[in-house]
């Protein structure tokens, strides 16, 4: 959700007397490029006549004079207007492109001008034009003069970037490193990013689509690079901790953080009540308390005490044969969550990430896959995201069928969930389906926190349930002795489901649980549960210090083992909208004990995973040995034989 409560008001006013500046600046301007290399693009005219560009457009009827513009000479008006080849008349979106940049521009100088005020350059300036700017001030000067270019840079990118989003074609256009970003002040760094905005018009912006593609791609790739130099840069307190609320444009300004068009996204699929999943009692269970643990999230605080508790899953793993409801699952979280953040008036977005986002382009399958992560974990929203048959979209590391886009997409996937700078704010969950979870990489699977077996229906109730359910009510079909749904009682079935894994439900791991047991007794100490864990790895060399985190992350979950009160999801004001100290203690107030029935559990329910991909794996493996040795002895007999079949 993006806060606006505390955010100042950037008035209308202040940034109309700014939007005359921004408009000479996309009429032309001159600029000597200090650390970007002009592109060999044609020069751009200014005034009417028969040109060199692509085209020229009169704009002053009998006007034939005409005046080259020098290198580096920077017309963005006539760039814009010259990105659909030999159209006389300016198109409705390069006018609206247009609109948009000037709106930016006028925006960030408002800005940054507000900043100025605050941090006393606004006063330095002055007395520097006066000459009265004291020897010992001068380096501070410099400073804020940076800042404020950083500021104003960002800002722009940011506004752009906004004021864009609702047009984004599907063309997508890789713009490469924006290079002239120049921080003598504000004005000298816009005259850089729009000098080098207009290279990138001329060598991409072939058509509307591409020249909003282009446009957009350039304004993100800005505010990353900006971004991470104002890391390292001084005198950027005052924007950083500040925010100005553009209520015309719905638009706020929260230092250097993206905003975002889409703060909430309307699902267009079919929701499904808890109900209606029949059996894959754990998994409903999970996905039902991970529903409501992403309410907690509080976004003044922009951290979940979940994820400070250590009872939140970030990502899991949903595998079970076709046909036993994983789609069904998505259905029913992404129908929770849709729920209460309506009921809460928070900000939802849902986003799967598909076979569609495999480019064979290269670095382009990356990028998509870069995207859809930072859509999910935009910290001004509740988020929800999932892989859908990840094997087939994210590539096993030394399988020559896994495509350089797959390869792309599992490298990003891995860095994103368990890298150096991810961080866990709680905000937003991935879940990663898949039939056949032995072909998605051992070290992607590992990153997921928490198991979902997806297993179907299972007991005769469950198929009566199911049949019952999937029948509808126009037949007249008798229901006969039986209890509708009774059967799906989560808290009875959770407790049945939990308890059947007191012991490993594989051979391979049971024969290691029992060995075990057999030399050291019951398991009911840390070191017995650690010799447990030392089994298993000898056992499957792939069993590493990453599953023993999932473990105890699992085990945490445990013992955060109840629901949010159905009463805080529909009386926001009961929990979601108290203070994060409040709301942390009381989920602190309601956590239960760690037992040691939960780790072994726990222990058996990630180990069986693991051993069930392992087996299926190395038996997948197997059968493309032997095919391949086949063909290989199919080959040497006809090579023998002369090349005849």
């Amino acid at each position: 959700m993006t806060q606006t409560a505390d955010a100042m008001e950037l008035r209308e006013e202040d940034i109309a007397g700014h939007v005359a500046v921004a408009q000479s600046l996309l009429e032309g301007f001159d600029h000597a490029p200090r650390i970007g290399t002009a592109a060999g693009a044609e020069p751009v005219e200014r005034s009417s006549g028969i040109g060199t560009r692509r085209r020229f457009r009169s704009t002053t009827p009998g006007l034939v004079t005409q005046r080259r513009v020098a290198s580096g000479a920077v017309s963005l008006i006539a760039r814009v207007e010259g990105a659909d080849g030999d159209d006389a008349l300016m198109s409705p979106m390069q006018a609206t492109v247009l609109h948009a940049l000037r709106r930016a521009i006028a925006i960030a100088l408002a800005v940054a001008e507000n900043v100025a005020e605050h941090s006393g350059l606004g006063d330095l300036k002055r007395a520097n034009l006066e000459g009265s700017l004291p020897a010992a001030r001068k380096s501070e000067f410099t400073e804020l003069l940076a800042a404020e270019a950083l500021v104003t840079l960002y800002v722009f990118g940011n506004a752009t970037a906004y004021l864009l989003s609702s047009h984004l074609p599907e063309a997508s256009v890789e713009v490469g490193d924006v290079e002239e970003v120049l921080t003598d002040n504000g004005q000298t760094a816009l005259h850089g990013v729009l000098w080098e905005l207009d290279q990138d018009i001329a060598a991409h912006g072939t058509d509307d689509a591409r020249l909003v593609a282009t446009v957009s791609a350039f304004a993100e790739v800005l505010m990353e690079k900006v971004a991470l130099r104002a890391q390292s840069a001084p005198r950027l307190e005052t924007f950083s901790s500040a925010s100005w609320r553009v209520e015309a444009d719905d638009f706020t300004v929260s230092g250097f953080t993206p905003a975002h068009k889409a703060a909430s996204t309307k699902l267009t699929m079919t929701f499904k009540k808890p109900n209606e999943v029949v059996g894959n009692h754990i998994a409903k269970y999970q996905a039902m308390k991970l529903a409501k643990m992403l309410m907690a999230y509080d976004f003044d605080r922009r951290l979940n005490p979940f994820a400070e508790l250590g009872g939140f899953i970030f990502t899991f793993m949903g595998d079970g044969a076709p046909g036993t409801g994983k789609t069904t699952l998505i259905q029913m979280m992404a129908g929770l969550i849709s729920e209460y953040c309506a009921n809460a008036d928070y900000p939802f977005r849902y986003q799967n990430l598909s076979t569609d986002n495999i480019d064979s382009y290269q670095g382009k399958s990356g990028q998509n896959a870069k995207a859809f992560i930072n859509n999910i974990i935009d910290p001004s929203v509740i988020g929800f995201g999932t892989i859908d048959d990840i094997d087939q979209l994210a590539g096993k590391r030394g399988d020559r069928q896994s495509s350089a886009g797959q390869l792309e997409i599992t490298a990003v996937l891995m860095e994103s969930f368990a890298g150096a700078n991810t961080v866990v704010r709680g905000n937003c969950t991935f879940g990663m389906f898949s039939n056949y979870p032995e072909n998605v990489d051992d070290a992607l699977r590992q990153r997921a926190g928490a198991r979902f077996l997806v297993d179907g229906p299972q007991t005769r109730e469950d198929y009566v349930d199911i049949l019952y359910l999937l029948m509808g009510k126009n037949h007249d079909i008798p229901l006969g002795d039986h209890q509708v749904f009774e059967a799906q009682a989560i808290k009875k079935a959770v407790a049945a489901s939990f308890e059947g894994h007191s012991k490993p439900h594989e051979a391979g791991l049971l024969k290691v649980y029992e060995t075990v047991r057999s030399e050291i007794g019951e398991l009911d100490t840390i070191n017995k549960l650690g010799t447990y864990l030392k089994g298993i790895q000898e056992a499957d060399p792939r069993f590493t210090g990453r599953a023993i985190k999932n473990i105890t992350d699992a085990v945490k979950v445990r013992a955060m083992d109840f629901e949010l009160p159905d009463e805080w999801m529909e009386q926001p004001e009961l929990f979601l909208f108290k203070g994060y100290d409040e709301k942390k203690a009381m989920i602190e107030g309601m956590r239960q004990p760690i037992t040691v029935e939960m780790v072994v559990q726990e222990i058996n329910r990630y180990a069986d995973s693991e051993f069930r991909y392992a087996d299926k794996s190395d038996e997948v493996a197997i059968e493309n040995a032997v095919r391949e040795m086949g063909r290989m002895e199919a080959a040497k007999k006809r090579y023998l034989s002369g090349g005849e079949r």
